[in-house]
């Protein structure tokens, strides 16, 4: 019977059901397989049990911060700052472009959102100047998962509430992760720039430092508002995010782009991206609570320790299973549906609970630029009109870089754990 849920779990994919209906529809015939039917009966209230998170309530806030940013005339600004930082380098503009994707992580904190701002702007500038429009497409993708790592971060607040850990932590813990990570990117790209002789910033091309910095500084400022308030202790995340959305309607205000319109279609927007993850996780709650009942944690647990996994062993493995899962499945779902099962283990076993949360939430990003299902690869490819599985083959040495990143952050937890210890938090 467990072979028949599978095999319909795959007709639902295959025919083209959105992600929630196929976990629930999955849950339900596990509940009836498994001889449960009686217990579902009480699926309403796990739903709403799931879904009653004070840490929740900052995500639609969060999403609605970005839309608005978006909507804003941020992109431009932040582009000519980037271009007055690291415009005269080798391989300027591919700097440029993973520069922004830093600036961006600190107001959306989505990827997707990121790579397809981006897509729109840099990657034809990049093509003017003589970069060929697969590595301009490659690069955006890349530089794009630094968005959910760098706070503010969507998928960290799931992760937040899914394992009652604290999400200023985690945010703040995603800083130096999210700082690696384009330090990576920045060597592939001159890599490639000297070997390809990618452009360099010409003079006449570069902005001014100042005025692009005084251009940018509103909206600089609110990565700094989000971040330094809650590790000064003024607001909580939830708070803080309110806060966003006030500076992000204030920033937009100063650029001259905020009207009626543009508010309503970002909280409409909201709305929609808000309704889509909430349905996600009402529906694998349902799984996680037959998890429980058919006691598959216990098992995983006994399992583990038959096969003599401990510590840093059971983490690589972990991470083994979750590189695999993002890619073929959406974040939030592989989030709430692998991390109760396999992450309660992990920190049993001594592991810290913030720096597994970076190092899970990291490893399910780059899952966002691996075939079959990559989100950004999807987006960047339907932007700028390139073959999917072209980009996907240009972006491997990315992606190899992001890999290794990973590796290290697995291996040197201080890197996760340092900010947030010096900040005051019970991290150790």
């Amino acid at each position: 019977m467990a072979w028949g849920v599978l095999a319909a779990m795959v007709v639902f994919l295959v025919c083209g059901t959105a992600i929630a209906y196929v976990a629930g529809a999955t849950a339900v015939l596990t509940y009836i397989s498994a001889d449960k039917a009686r217990y579902l009966a009480i699926l309403p209230q796990r739903i709403f049990a799931q879904l009653d998170v004070f840490a929740f309530m900052a995500m639609p806030l969060f999403i609605l911060t970005g839309e608005i940013m978006n909507r804003a005339g941020i992109t431009k600004a932040l582009i000519e700052f980037s271009m007055s930082v690291v415009g005269r380098l080798k391989g300027g503009l591919g700097h440029v472009n993973i520069m922004t994707s830093v600036f961006f992580a600190g107001i959306s904190g989505s990827a997707v959102a990121d790579s397809a701002a981006l897509s729109n702007t840099l990657v034809p500038a990049m093509r003017e100047q003589g970069y060929t429009k697969l590595y301009a497409g490659a690069v955006t993708a890349a530089s794009s998962i630094i968005g959910p790592i760098i706070p503010p971060s969507i998928i960290l607040i799931v992760y937040g509430a899914l394992m009652e850990t604290s999400v200023a932590a985690l945010f703040i813990a995603g800083i130096v992760p999210g700082l690696v990570l384009a330090g990576a990117l920045f060597a592939v790209n001159a890599w490639f720039a000297h070997r390809h002789n990618h452009p360099g910033g010409r003079s006449a091309d570069i902005p001014a430092f100042w005025p692009a910095f005084r251009k940018a500084a509103p909206a600089l400022a609110l990565p700094i508002i989000i971040v330094g308030g809650i590790v000064v202790g003024i607001v909580t995340p939830t708070e803080a995010a309110a806060l966003a959305v006030g500076t992000a309607i204030g920033v937009g205000y100063m650029y001259g782009n905020i009207n009626g319109p543009v508010v309503w279609q970002s909280l409409e927007r909201t709305a929609i991206l808000t309704g889509a993850i909430f349905m996600i996780l009402a529906a694998v709650a349902c799984i996680g609570y037959i998890a429980g009942l058919l006691r598959w944690p216990q098992h995983l647990a006994e399992f583990v320790a038959a096969a003599g996994l401990d510590g840093l062993e059971y983490l690589l493995m972990i991470n083994v299973i979750f590189l695999i899962a993002g890619m073929i499945m959406d974040i939030p779902v592989a989030l709430t549906l692998l991390v109760p099962i396999l992450a309660p283990v992990a920190i049993a076993q001594g592991i810290n609970p913030v720096h597994l949360g970076i190092v899970l939430c990291f490893n399910l990003c780059i899952g966002l630029i691996t075939p079959p299902l990559g989100g950004c690869l999807i987006v960047v490819s339907t932007v700028t009109k390139e073959n999917y599985w072209r980009l996907a083959r240009a972006i491997l040495p990315f992606a190899a870089a992001e890999v290794v990143v990973l590796g290290v952050l697995i291996l040197v937890p201080d890197l996760s754990l340092f900010l947030p210890r010096a900040a005051g938090f019970a991290v150790n």
